[in-house]
């Protein structure tokens, strides 16, 4: 499963992509994050590890965090696996007129085992808890 999304925020790209690019301001806007732990490499960079630990109602999600490209503000990418799921994300960010910025998400799934049948039932969950996160940084990149 493959879709895009976007959203525009009321900043600057220099200061969207210094909030966006610090491990400290992730708990602030990625709601259910409860940890971020490095594994390998330097966090934060090309190559690095991390293990994320997730807490949406009463499901708890682990996860693995692992940076493939970083090359901001142009593109920050990774893949994100947890169980049965391989979660492939690639984010720009891209300035606009009046000191503002796109924040555009590419994202693709690839399900295994029972997760294969979520995929197929709920895709609409997953581009929607994106989108959630598009906005919940929005939100918090504008009230810094």
């Amino acid at each position: 499963m493959k879709y895009s999304l976007s959203i525009v925020i009321d900043k600057p790209v220099d200061e969207v992509v210094k909030l966006f690019d610090s491990v400290e301001n992730m708990k602030k806007w990625m709601k259910g994050l409860e940890s971020f732990e490095p594994i390998s490499g330097t966090p934060g960079e090309e190559g690095a590890k991390s293990r994320l630990k997730f807490k949406m109602g009463k499901r708890e999600i682990e996860m693995i965090e692992t940076i493939t490209v970083k090359n901001l503000p142009k593109e920050f990418s990774g893949t994100y696996d947890a169980k049965g799921v391989h979660n492939i994300v690639k984010n720009y960010f891209e300035p606009l007129p009046n000191s503002k910025t796109k924040y555009s998400t590419d994202q693709e799934f690839q399900f295994k085992g029972f997760m294969k049948i979520m995929g197929f039932l709920m895709p609409g969950a997953f581009k929607k808890q994106s989108m959630q996160y598009l906005q919940d940084f929005k939100t918090f990149a504008e009230s810094q």
